[in-house]
């Protein structure tokens, strides 16, 4: 069947027009290949701008030209259908393998006869969790959560113990070593011994790794099993032990000292909020909020609050699979690991508790990775066709060079977003790349910040995200060059244009309310608060209040 496609496939035919213009007579010849890929339209038109042809034949030669296309074609199709009628009755192909593919052709295809889609184990698991936190259960879950958390925190709070005495017991040794320095010793001798504890650090690094990843793998099985057994037991309670725990547990969480310093300290947060309502016609109400906080105080968890461990976690695991998702924008570098900064501090605060729900930290980061890879090496490609393309009329292999040099990095303006169940009040972040550009007092509405943000405000129209934090100033930290004028243009640029991607919503969603946080950084003074504080119902239109009183 195949060898009589190719045969009667690929084949060139040549099309021929005739034409007169006063008492001239001109033919055109054009060589197709069948099967034609191109648009008959647009050979069309080709072929007029390329042979410099008259206006007034135009359309009959587009009529010409498609009805040649078409009866060449179905002259091609009828010759494949009989050579394939003529391979059936010689028995060149056999018929019952042919009916066979057929059947399975048109079962796959047809949507009556295709199977139901089996449900996965995640997708069982989500609907058993959903049905269980929105249940009297939800208590024994959270407390069993919290008791989780807190047997990782004290592994994390050992390792920390156990690397701080290995620092200290090789300054110790590397002190003496100096001293000894053009003396008895060299620098190789001290080359040789920085090498030996950085190997000592790393063999004890990753000691940890393993045994922080084998714990936290037996919990999330643990707990996983023991959500669907309790499950199980609450549809059918009769002898069913864990039915009467939920009962008679109380609620109360396993309180552990804290090791080390280990402690979150509540720094004073200034807050102030609003309701507006944006759109022309048919408006809309949202929330605003405008907070002086660590971006990373909506992601931890605390043992040292005593009475508020639980209702700290319940809205967040009660709205886990619903459509009032939280999310997170962390500006962060153009690498996709979580070795440094802002990414390492949040990657340690997701290691202090397993994610019962979705893959670890490092394993969503290897996903992202290899998505990215895959993503630049097409581009790269493409790039490098039309360089080559570009290259024979004298194009310049700059952009090309670039795509090598930087095709495992994300560039400025781009995000990659993982998922987490483990995280005291976000569900979502998305890590934004910048630049150290967003650091200058010039940037407009046009910057790659800027527009990240408006595509993380898209994606969270279109994925159910109605809650989300954004750093206003676009930076974690304050500096130098961030003076008080500088504050206020950034403030009036990012709320300027969060409005008007608030007000495209609209239509990106039909106009649903939803929250937006902005952030600024803890180390802010509070007349800067007060002053942003001041700005924001200058730029968006928040809703006044309407006192009714009655006449006597």
């Amino acid at each position: 069947m195949k060898k009589n496609r190719e045969r009667f496939c690929n084949r060139e035919r040549e099309f021929v027009y005739k034409f007169k213009v006063g008492s001239q007579c001109f033919e055109l010849r054009v060589p197709l290949k069948f099967p034609v890929q191109e648009n008959a339209s647009h050979l069309h038109g080709r072929l007029m701008l390329l042979h410099n042809l008259p206006c007034f034949i135009e359309k009959d030669l587009k009529e010409t030209l498609s009805r040649f296309i078409e009866e060449e074609s179905h002259r091609d199709y009828d010759r494949e259908a009989e050579a394939a009628l003529e391979a059936v009755k010689s028995g060149e192909v056999d018929l019952h393998q042919l009916a066979g593919t057929w059947a399975k052709a048109y079962a796959e295809t047809t949507l009556e006869h295709a199977r139901p889609e089996e449900p996965s184990w995640d997708e069982d698991f989500a609907d058993v969790y959903h049905d269980l936190i929105h249940s009297p259960a939800s208590e024994t879950l959270l407390n069993l959560e919290h008791n989780y958390f807190v047997s990782i925190s004290e592994l994390i709070g050992e390792r920390d113990v156990e690397l701080k005495k290995l620092r200290e017991r090789q300054g110790i040794e590397m002190e003496k070593v100096m001293q000894e320095l053009g003396k008895s010793l060299t620098d190789q001798d001290v080359n040789t011994l920085a090498a030996q504890h950085f190997e000592s650090q790393q063999d004890l690094e990753n000691k940890w790794s393993n045994e922080l990843k084998q714990s936290t793998a037996i919990q999330k099985q643990e707990y996983q099993e023991w959500v669907i057994k309790l499950h199980q037991d609450l549809k059918n309670p009769i002898n069913s032990s864990l039915s009467e725990e939920i009962k008679v547990q109380p609620s109360q969480f396993r309180e552990s000292a804290e090791a080390n310093g280990r402690v979150y300290e509540e720094q004073r947060k200034l807050e102030e909020s609003f309701t507006i309502h944006l759109g022309a016609q048919l408006k809309t109400m949202h929330n605003l909020r405008l907070l002086r906080a660590d971006m990373l105080d909506f992601c931890k968890h605390r043992r040292n609050h005593r009475s508020g461990v639980k209702l700290h976690r319940l809205q967040t695991a009660l709205s886990l699979y619903s459509t009032s998702l939280c999310g997170l924008v962390l500006l962060v570098d153009n690498r996709i690991n979580s070795y440094s900064g802002i990414k390492r501090d949040f990657a340690t605060v997701c290691q202090e508790c397993t994610d019962f729900h979705f893959p670890r930290i490092e394993e969503q980061l290897e996903v992202v990775q290899q998505v990215v890879l895959y993503a630049r090496t097409q581009r790269r490609s493409r790039l490098k066709e039309s360089h080559d393309s570009g290259s024979r009329n004298g194009g310049s292999d700059d952009k090309t060079k670039t795509a090598d040099r930087n095709y495992l990095n994300i560039l400025p303006g781009e995000f990659y977003i993982t998922r987490h169940s483990n995280l005291s009040e976000i569900h979502v972040a998305f890590h934004l790349c910048v630049d150290d550009n967003v650091k200058s007092g010039n940037i407009t509405a046009r910057d790659p910040a800027i527009m990240g943000l408006r595509n993380i405000l898209k994606v969270c129209c279109t994925h159910d995200i109605t809650t989300v934090s954004i750093p206003l100033l676009l930076v974690h930290d304050m500096s130098e060059e961030m003076t008080i004028p500088w504050c206020l243009r950034r403030a009036e640029l990012v709320f300027k244009c969060v409005k008007g991607f608030m007000m495209e919503m609209a239509s990106w969603d039909g106009g649903i309310s939803r929250t937006v946080q902005f952030l600024v950084p803890q180390s802010i003074s509070e007349e800067m608060f007060y002053q942003l504080s001041n700005m924001l119902p200058q730029i968006f239109r928040v809703s006044s209040t309407l006192t009714l009183t009655s006449k006597h």
